[in-house]
Order: C-alpha cells, then structure tokens, then sequence
C-alpha cells in the first residue's frame, strides 16, 4: 500500500516535474519493487526455514524426552543389577571362603597322605631290596654248599633252591643204616662240610627233618615207630652239626615228619628208598621284613 501511495504521488507531481526527474523515479520505483520482491522472497524462505527448525526441535526435544527416559529405565534397571550384584558377590565370597577353607584342609590331608604314601612307599622299596638281598644270599649259599658237598653229589644227596629257602636231601643210605640212627662214617663227613658253610651264615635258620617210607617199624628196643625213628635221626644229625661251636644252637630245629611227606610212591623199591631221607631246610632269617611290615602297620 505505501508503494501505490508513491505511485499516486508520482502521478500526480509528473506533470509538474522534468522528464528526466520522471525518469529516475521510475527506475527507483523499479529498483524498490525488485528489492520488495526480494524481500518478499527472503521472507518465505525464512518462514520455511522456520518452520523446518520448529519442526526439528520438536522431533529433538520428542527424542530428548525419549532419551531420557530411556536413560532413567536403564539408570533404574543398572541400580537393581549393582544390588543384585552386591548380594550375589557377598554370597558367592562367603562361599568363596568355605571353599578356600575346604580345598585347605583337603590339600593338607591330601600332603599329609602323600607323606604317608611316600614312607610306606620307602618301606616297600626297602622291603623289596631286602628280599632281593635276601634271594641273593640264598643263591650264594646254595653254591656254596653245592661246592662244599660236590664228593657226595651221586650217593643219594641233592641241593635245590625253591620256595625262597635251600633244600639239602640226604637218603638214608649215606647216612643211617636200615633201623638205626647212629651216622655213619660217610654221612659225618657230609655234615661236618655242611656244618662249616652253616657256621658262615649265622643268620640262616636250620630246619632238620627226619622223613621214612610207609613201612610199619617192628619195636626194637628204643624205637617204637616211624615218628619216633624219624625224630631221632632228625636229632642224631643236630648233635653232629653242633660239634661246630661256630653254629649257634638257636637256629637249629629237629622234626620227625615219619612217612607223611613222601616224595615218590612207596609202592617200589626205590620209591621207598627215596622217601627215607633227611632234609635240611635252610630259610633266611625274617625278623627284619617282619619289623618292617608290622612297622607299615
């Protein structure tokens, strides 16, 4: 409106005024309309703008207002798992303790069984060397007293070695006549090389038993039976054995085992004369695996 007010009045006063006055107001007036039209144009542009801005702040501030939300769920819900958390570490340190407390007593049972394990172990080891020492000295005296009683091998007199123990078999027929128990000559000389090897090991215990065939003995004199016979022989030989002082007496034992552990049927001759024999059983001495294994107990 204030343009076409202008407008009038330039009208009105261009008859009044020069041409070349007309003239440049009419392209002022030309210049002030473009310039309205961009001001005009600047103006929508500027509402537009506006408008987008408006829009946007209100999509930031809806956002906004959901962030935060959001933020205070999480906020709420990161507060209730912290004091879940606090219960579960209490709790789980309090058993954390009693297993630190149980796995301690069981390491020390456990070093404390292993301690024990280790000694019984030493002991086996020691008892193992032992019986090998033992098997040793055992194969030692049986070649010893194979050589010391090589002259008798072939007249009725063997050694063998079985059973952890030294067998030396005598029949009859080196040293006893038939119903006697008096030695003969040839049977001493067996015994006292037996006696000298024995008194080299006074370690070894000496069994001597007196062994017949099944023949019933007819009573003569001292004699009553086959126990008796048996016994007598078994300790006519101790008494020749002890004529070496060098042989400790405690070590010797004498049996008579009569007819009942025969070695070959008595049903021939030489059955039976096998069968009337005397056998030492030379065993090591036992007293110190024995110690040792009551020690394991």
């Amino acid at each position: 409106m204030r343009y076409f007010n202008l407008f009038i009045v330039l009208i009105f006063f261009s008859s009044c005024v020069t041409t070349k006055v007309f003239d440049d107001l009419e392209v002022r007036y030309s210049e002030m309309k473009i310039e309205r039209n961009r001001l005009k144009n600047s103006k929508d542009s500027i509402q537009k703008y506006g408008l987008k801005l408006n829009h946007e702040l209100n999509e930031t501030k809806s956002y906004l207002i959901r962030s935060r939300d959001s933020i205070n769920l999480g906020i709420k819900e990161i507060k209730i798992l912290q004091e879940e958390f606090a219960l579960l570490k209490q709790s789980s340190d309090i058993e954390i303790r009693k297993n630190i407390a149980k796995n301690n007593s069981l390491l020390k049972e456990i070093a404390i069984k292993e301690t024990k394990l280790q000694s019984r172990l030493d002991r086996v080891n020691q008892l193992e060397q032992m019986i090998q020492d033992q098997k040793a000295s055992l194969s030692q005296l049986k070649e010893s007293l194979s050589d010391a009683l090589l002259n008798f091998k072939g007249k009725g007199l063997t050694v063998q070695k079985r059973n952890g123990k030294v067998y030396i078999s005598m029949e009859n027929k080196l040293l006893f006549k038939s119903g006697k128990w008096d030695i003969e000559s040839q049977g001493k000389q067996a015994l006292i090389q037996l006696s000298k090897v024995l008194a080299l090991n006074p370690d070894i215990a000496i069994l001597i038993e007196g062994h017949t065939d099944n023949v019933p003995f007819i009573s003569k004199g001292h004699i009553e039976s086959n126990w008796d016979l048996s016994t007598k022989r078994a300790t006519a030989v101790v008494e020749i054995l002890l004529q070496n002082d060098q042989i400790l007496p405690k070590n010797l034992t004498a049996a008579g085992r009569s007819e009942y552990l025969s070695i070959a049927p008595n049903n021939s001759v030489e059955g039976r004369a096998s069968n009337r024999r005397i056998e030492v059983i030379l065993s090591p001495s036992l007293e110190e695996i024995t110690a040792l294994l009551e020690k394991n107990n």
